[in-house]
């Protein structure tokens, strides 16, 4: 389990191949489990939110606009081979993904995280979507990968 601090003093704790998604008066909180499966050090650059209701079209979209990421608050570097994390916050309760996403986190609906990342040259920048599904017994949110996009390399596909 790894315990996860927000520049505004909240904490929260992620178990291995789950996540968390709060929704307070004042922000929303997100978290991930994840792992380097690469030989280097990954460097996480950006991430962005997805909420469909039909997840289909998701399945065989290309990966999203470099420039729709919102910028970590501090850099996240995993180690090759290691198990960290990433958060994100939505602060802004004017912004229309603030309603949005604290609707889907209250009715527990299924959500995706894109997340941009690269070594630490900031070369190789890869988009990874995650899925995050509520577990049924707990608080916590089931994470899986679904699908991998290479930006600055041909698509192997």
């Amino acid at each position: 389990m790894i315990k996860v601090g927000f520049a505004d003093d909240h904490f929260v704790q992620v178990r291995g191949s789950s996540g968390t998604a709060e929704a307070t008066d004042s922000a929303i909180y997100l978290t991930m489990s994840i792992r380097n499966a690469a030989s280097g050090i990954a460097v996480l650059h950006g991430w962005r939110v997805e909420m469909p209701r039909d997840i289909a079209t998701l399945a065989h979209a290309d990966h999203p606009e470099i420039s729709s990421f919102r910028r970590l608050t501090r850099d996240l570097y995993i180690a090759a081979g290691d198990v960290s994390f990433w958060q994100g916050a939505y602060r802004d309760q004017g912004e229309t993904e603030f309603s949005k996403m604290r609707e889907h986190i209250r009715s527990r609906e299924r959500f995706f995280v894109d997340l941009l990342y690269g070594d630490h040259r900031g070369g190789q920048r890869v988009v990874s979507r995650y899925s995050l599904q509520p577990r049924d017994s707990t608080e916590d949110w089931y994470v899986t990968v679904v699908r991998h996009w290479n930006v600055d390399q041909p698509d192997p596909r």
